[in-house]
């Protein structure tokens, strides 16, 4: 069991662009961070913290997840329900393993996890953060399974912040726009052939944001670290940030 005043977090989907950025964020910041992910453990992990190589698409994998927490901790600061997986590809080409494969990573993994974990959450000064996506509130073609398991990632957030709220526990969401991570590069090029380029199509996405960039994945774990931080968004529950460099805000018709 670690010290009392020992911070620590736990993030799935860690080995990601978004998730590995988040652990280094949180460490640098004095936590200890479990995080989970089905890759092998990267060598730049935080040294103090707890790796666990899981599928989270395995619901029998739940019980011992918490069973290597529980040895490494008895208690946690924050939850940030991370792990994702996409399909991109027309909803009527998608197969129903497919769309199992999207909602049990992006969607039932945050339920597991949050019921497995919720006692050890600090009550009082406890946060949960669903990584969700723009997806989840506009969309484009090609992506439906990844969309419709993000706007219910958004929906479970409110509802999760109204049932935690006796115990003190905040819930929030971060909606991510087109951030630099492996996950977006390979959307690019699946089933693109002959399309422009991965740099150009990159940067043609670039354009479609207000700022005229894409984000750093650590400037999306900035947000989360503000959303589980007690002594900045304390009085928060229950909302999503949207981070999208402004793409969201434009009318398509411009």
């Amino acid at each position: 069991m670690d010290n009392e005043k020992e911070k620590t977090i736990l993030i799935t989907g860690v080995s990601g662009g978004i998730g590995k950025a988040t652990a280094h964020y949180f460490a640098a910041r004095g936590y200890r961070v479990i995080g989970v992910s089905r890759s092998e453990k990267s060598p730049d992990f935080p040294a103090n913290g707890l790796y666990i190589q899981a599928d989270l698409t395995n619901a029998a994998a739940f019980d011992g997840i918490l069973n290597e927490v529980q040895v490494f901790t008895d208690h946690l600061e924050a939850l940030v329900n991370n792990a994702a997986y996409q399909i991109t590809k027309p909803l009527l080409e998608t197969s129903l393993q497919e769309w199992d494969a999207v909602m049990a990573t992006n969607l039932r993994a945050a339920f597991l996890m949050t019921q497995k974990v919720h006692p050890l959450l600090q009550a009082g000064r406890g946060a949960i953060v669903n990584v969700a996506s723009v997806h989840a509130v506009a969309t484009s073609a090609n992506i439906a399974a990844y969309a419709a398991s993000k706007g219910g990632l958004l929906a479970l957030t409110r509802a999760m912040a109204i049932e935690f709220a006796p115990d003190a526990i905040r819930v929030n969401a971060v909606l991510p726009g087109a951030v630099d991570t492996p996950m977006l590069r390979a959307g690019m090029t699946r089933g693109r052939e002959g399309e422009l380029p991965e740099e150009e199509q990159m940067a043609a996405l670039a354009a479609k944001t207000v700022n005229g960039r894409i984000a750093k994945p650590e400037e999306i774990a900035s947000v989360i670290y503000f959303l589980a931080d007690h002594n900045q968004s304390g009085f928060m529950t229950g909302q999503s940030i949207i981070v999208d460099g402004g793409a969201t805000c434009r009318l398509s018709t411009e």
